[in-house]
């Protein structure tokens, strides 16, 4: 039996071209003396399933529109202005549709379009699935490279302007509400069950900043030092990372949570989140383990030392807490040292650096037995040697208390601040610091938040708790006497 029906949404002039290009296509074999090229068909087949997509969508946005004397958003009457048509971004393409626009009741204001609304559409442009692929790319890849990447793939072609606004567009609705949005995604997770550690970490990275962007610690009446390049200008500051990170009793990671923040005073937010993070995780698992690690950086310690674990008092006194400097960046400083004693690159110096290493590493007493064999050979040195020497020394001095790494790895402790790091590498400087980058605080931030919700897990939820904050409920009529048309929005 042969259906004869077909509904009239699906008698679009695309899905007729398309039926007809498969079967041309399809009488063609027959007759063909050569074999057809594959990938000419595959693009032109793809380039018809977008027509029809692209009817299928417009048909289907038209309805979100309203047609009414009046109109109430958010408790604000506005009257029916014009009608025009407009043209969106969607993933399959642009499509074209007419909608009704309303102003403000006696205001000269700017119109609202209640089809915009009720659809949730990006920056008055995208559709939600296409604002959603273009800021997945951008996170990724720059404008120019993100726009060469949907020309390939085909549909949607945003322009790179386009393309570089999306991502500060979403970026400022996030930071809005960042506080509530963050603890929203922190309650939607649990703590697996086999979690026996839990790590925070924090630390920086040097990035390439706008000449013209404002000094911030200037703006907070701070006057802690930037780097500056070899003209004075200081172009480069300090971008934060943090990571909470939970380890099962083997020491094998099971998650990490990341955060990235633009240059800030303190790393004030970032320091806040990571609190938030390690607070959510405790209320579930007061049990957990915590292990404070970090390089030697006085500014990080001065954060992890008062690290608020969101307990009371007798609580947070009886949670297990072990303060870790970072090993690589000790075993650096013992390099150092070991250089300045036997000279750099010298057969002695890389036998003694060893069997240092391995020292502080494996021995329960090694840091202690490390600062004594510094400190015998300080005392032979004079002159610039040893006031290299010392520098040294007061390092592992002040770090002694949190380098007792042979008891840390009976217990299958971390030792290694190497999540926090790839933190910055792959959050911060694969994207921040390619050739000729600068950026200012908003566009930087705008593909950190991106980069940090994609790298911990969160994309789908983060993205769902945007795409809703522009939809908004559309009643007919005024304020006064309102008839809702999205009572679930």
């Amino acid at each position: 039996m042969s259906v004869s029906h077909i509904s009239e949404v699906l008698q679009t002039p695309a899905l007729w071209r398309l039926a007809q290009f498969i079967r041309q296509h399809q009488d063609q074999w027959p007759q063909c003396e050569e074999l057809p090229d594959l990938e000419r068909f595959e693009r032109e087949l793809h380039e018809h399933v977008m027509a029809v997509e692209r009817d299928l969508l417009a048909d289907e946005l038209s309805r979100y529109d309203v047609t009414a004397d009046a109109v109430t958003v958010e408790g604000v009457s506005y009257r029916r202005s014009l009608e025009s048509t407009q043209t969106y971004v969607s993933a399959a393409g642009p499509i074209t549709v007419p909608r009704h626009l309303y102003r403000p009741a006696g205001r000269s204001t700017k119109s609202i379009c209640p089809l915009e609304l009720r659809a949730g559409i990006v920056e008055g442009l995208w559709t939600p699935r296409a604002a959603r692929q273009g800021a997945f790319v951008m996170a990724h890849l720059t404008p120019r490279e993100s726009a060469l990447l949907f020309e390939e793939l085909g549909g949607m072609q945003p322009s790179v302007s386009t393309l570089d606004r999306l991502p500060k567009t979403l970026s400022a609705r996030f930071e809005a509400k960042r506080e509530v949005w963050e603890a929203t995604l922190r309650a939607c997770e649990t703590v697996p069950e086999e979690a026996a550690v839990l790590a925070v970490s924090l630390d920086g990275v040097m990035t390439p900043m706008a000449k013209s962007e404002p000094d911030q610690e200037a703006q907070a009446g701070q006057t802690e030092p930037a780097a500056a390049d070899s003209s004075g200008k200081r172009n480069y500051r300090e971008a934060g990372c943090g990571t909470v990170t939970l380890y099962d009793a083997e020491g094998t990671r099971l998650s990490t949570v990341r955060y990235g923040r633009m240059p800030e005073y303190k790393k004030a937010i970032l320091c806040t989140q990571l609190e938030a993070e390690c607070q959510s995780i405790l209320a579930l698992r007061p049990d957990l383990k915590v292990v404070k690690l970090a390089d030697g950086a006085e500014e990080n310690w001065r954060f992890l030392d008062h690290l608020d674990l969101g307990l009371h008092m007798a609580d947070q006194a009886q949670v297990e807490q072990v303060s870790i400097t970072d090993f690589y960046h000790g075993a650096d400083h013992l390099q150092q040292a070991c250089d300045v004693i036997w000279g750099a690159g010298s057969v002695d110096s890389k036998a003694e650096f060893a069997r240092l290493r391995t020292l502080l590493k494996e021995d329960a007493q090694g840091v202690d037995k490390v600062i004594s064999r510094l400190r015998y050979r300080a005392s032979r040195l004079g002159g610039r040697q040893r006031e290299q020497l010392e520098k040294a020394l007061t390092y592992f001095r002040n770090q002694r208390g949190r380098m007792r790494y042979a008891v840390y790895r009976q217990t299958n402790l971390p030792i290694g601040s190497g999540v926090v790091e790839a933190a910055c590498k792959t959050l911060v400087s694969s994207r921040l610091k390619r050739s000729g980058m600068r950026w200012g605080m908003a566009g930087g931030q705008a593909v950190l938040t991106l980069r940090s919700v994609i790298q911990s897990d969160r994309w789908e939820r983060a993205w769902s708790l945007l795409r809703n904050d522009f939809r908004k409920p559309v009643a007919v009529g005024t304020a006064n006497d309102p008839k809702v048309l999205d009572p679930a929005a």
